[in-house]
């Protein structure tokens, strides 16, 4: 009893928290605790805080001092070793934690309501890990989340409309479940910058409600369909936009174009019919790089995309354009400019191009720039150009059918 006694007197970690980390170990498979790793060394015959970071406690939590007389642990962040266990092996009933990061290791089951314990969380961060189950709404309670990590797991359902509640947050990752059902609306995070829903099975159109505070949006390979948003405009700190691998269809707004911030915009693998002209024919645009390969794009090459000032990367392979390659795609790859960037990248195999080759281009050396023209139906192409290997020209057969179908021959 003496000693039992004197153990809590000389405790200097809230009795509350040392429950939820002993909780945490003993909650795990043994198997999974790798000799080496931060929790085989959580020894909890001493005060945790008392000796964080010695061969006790060498890492794993972060503790700070506070008023009440006590340590509190105000970080638990696990080294990526595989651990494996239940997260609901604890009662999480800690009231300080700012961050809780368990990514890239081997935790099962579904994210347990108990989460919504932790207040004052920051950051929580579940990447990486084998956890099922949908997004618990009970998350919305944790008002001053900034970061929220759910990416990589096998998360199903629907995304909570209640997380329009979480006005905290200034980044969401969920890319990479299975996740389904339209996307709901998020307008109300005026704080959120980072967005990434990639690889999941989201339907239904791109939202119309995005927050206006985003820097980067990525909704790559879902099942989104329909046309473009025409406010996309009104996201004026966007500077990354990725909707590539979806079944999105008609033009490819001019306000793309014409955006004060955009630099990178990816729309390929879609069903997307042409490019919209903007009113400053390119002049003000931002973009530096731009892909809207496999698509059903149709038509000349447009000339505007070449006065965009500062685009260096442009793929526009395995889409139906036709015509003649403008002498402007070639001088702004192979003449340098001391006003505008030059083209590093470009890519327009893969259409019905006709005609010679640019002068402009012959003189190109292989690593000099990322040009491929193969595929097309062009006069000559033979493989003495480095932008002519890799694939032959179409056959005279596809470049007639293609032709006649541009222009029916009476």
């Amino acid at each position: 009893m003496i000693t039992l006694l004197l153990l809590k007197v000389d405790s200097r970690t809230h009795p509350g928290d040392v429950r939820v980390l002993k909780d945490l170990k003993h909650g795990l498979h043994p198997e999974s605790i790798a000799p080496g790793s931060c929790l085989s060394s959580w020894d909890f015959s001493v005060d945790p805080c008392d000796h964080i970071f010695s061969d006790r406690f060498t890492c794993g939590f972060r503790c700070d001092w506070f008023a009440s007389g006590f340590f509190r642990v105000t970080e638990i962040t696990l080294d990526p070793v595989g651990y494996s266990g239940l997260l609901s092996s604890t009662t999480w009933n800690l009231p300080y934690l700012q961050i809780l990061d368990v990514s890239d290791n081997s935790f099962y089951g579904s994210i347990p309501d108990s989460l919504s314990n932790l207040t004052r969380l920051r950051r929580l961060s579940l990447s990486m890990n084998l956890l099922s189950g949908k997004m618990p709404v009970s998350l919305v309670s944790l008002a001053h989340l900034e970061e929220l990590y759910l990416d990589s797991n096998s998360l199903h359902g629907s995304i909570p409309s209640s997380f329009n509640s979480l006005v905290s947050l200034k980044r969401l990752e969920i890319q990479e479940n299975n996740l389904s059902g339209e996307f709901p609306d998020l307008g109300a995070l005026k704080d959120l910058n980072y967005l990434d829903a990639s690889d999941n099975q989201i339907s239904g159109e791109v939202p119309s409600t995005l927050p206006v505070s985003l820097v980067e949006l990525s909704m790559r390979n879902n099942n989104l369909r329909g046309k473009l948003p025409v406010n996309v405009s009104d996201l004026e700190f966007l500077q990354v936009l990725d909707l590539s691998h979806n079944k999105l269809s008609g033009p490819i707004l001019s306000v793309l174009f014409d955006h004060p911030s955009l630099q990178q915009l990816t729309l390929s693998h879609n069903n997307f019919t042409f490019l919209q002209v903007p009113g400053t024919v390119g002049l003000t645009s931002k973009l530096i790089a731009l892909d809207s390969s496999y698509n059903d794009l149709r038509g000349i090459l447009p000339g505007f995309l070449c006065s965009m000032p500062k685009l260096s990367s442009l793929s526009l392979e395995n889409n139906k354009f036709t015509g003649m390659i403008p002498s402007q795609y070639a001088l702004k790859v192979a003449v340098p400019r001391s006003n505008s960037s030059s083209l590093e990248r470009l890519l327009l195999g893969g259409n019905y191009l006709f005609g010679p080759i640019p002068s402009a281009l012959m003189g190109l050396k292989p690593g000099s720039a990322n040009v491929s023209l193969v595929d097309n139906c062009l006069y000559r192409c033979p493989d003495t150009f480095f932008f002519c290997q890799g694939g032959n020209q179409k056959s005279l057969v596809d470049c007639k059918k293609r032709f006649e179908t541009v222009i029916p021959l009476d």
